[in-house]
């Protein structure tokens, strides 16, 4: 790799944090480790990492908390480590901005696989930067900007590609898993859930009474068409 890649581990058990650092030193990243969110929030500027690998259960500010603040201020890719298999806690931590998640035990491979594929998908640029306008809403890819009903509209990085997507070709009806290849740039490693949560928290941040929508076509995908 030209440039090494910066990555963030907070886990409060240093056996973790150590065996984790190895694996990725091996693959020539660079880290920084905290055993706790407070640290790893309050070094978060100046570290400036290119990704972040974040236990859930942290002493003081959990990881969902700690996501949550991260997200107020950058679009750093987040994975999510937990102990816990649950559906509820990847759902809540997806919900909440994190791009993937891997439950303990885990290998080395499976660890390095998704940070591989978190890094190249975030390192991928959109084919066609873009001004698109439709009623009420123009998105500009160039600056990653919203405009809706004349006025700004804060959208993280990921939900602003897939609406741009979805716009730039109405009624074409998209899967889940093409979905994921053409905004997350990659071969999905976890569950395609991750495009649902998306599509979620960009439907509430628009109006039901646009002359568009977002159209669920059940068993299938999303399309983006004017309404009926």
């Amino acid at each position: 790799m030209d440039k090494k890649k910066k990555i963030m581990i907070v886990d409060d058990d240093p056996n973790i944090v150590e065996l984790i650092d190895i694996y990725l030193k091996k693959e020539g990243y660079e880290t920084d480790k905290h055993l706790s969110g407070v640290t790893a929030l309050d070094r978060f500027d100046a570290v400036e990492p290119d990704l972040i690998l974040l236990d859930i259960m942290l002493p003081e500010i959990d990881g969902y908390d700690v996501c949550t603040e991260v997200r107020k201020k950058s679009d750093v890719p987040i994975i999510m480590i937990t102990a816990k298999g649950e559906t509820f806690d990847k759902v809540l931590g997806l919900e909440l901005g994190a791009d993937d998640y891997l439950v303990k035990p885990f290998e080395a491979a499976e660890l390095l696989a998704r940070v591989k594929a978190v890094l190249r998908r975030y390192g991928n640029e959109m084919p066609q930067k873009k001004v698109l306008e439709i009623p009420n809403l123009k998105i500009d890819l160039n600056e990653y900007s919203i405009t809706y009903h004349g006025k700004k509209l804060e959208m993280p990085k990921k939900e602003l590609e897939l609406l741009h997507f979805l716009i730039a070709n109405p009624n074409h009806v998209f899967t889940r898993e093409k979905l994921l290849d053409k905004i997350w740039g990659y071969e999905y490693v976890g569950e395609s859930r991750t495009v649902d949560v998306h599509i979620k928290r960009v439907r509430e941040k628009l109006s039901q009474e646009d002359p568009w929508e977002i159209k669920t076509v059940w068993s299938v995908g999303y399309k983006f068409q004017n309404k009926e």
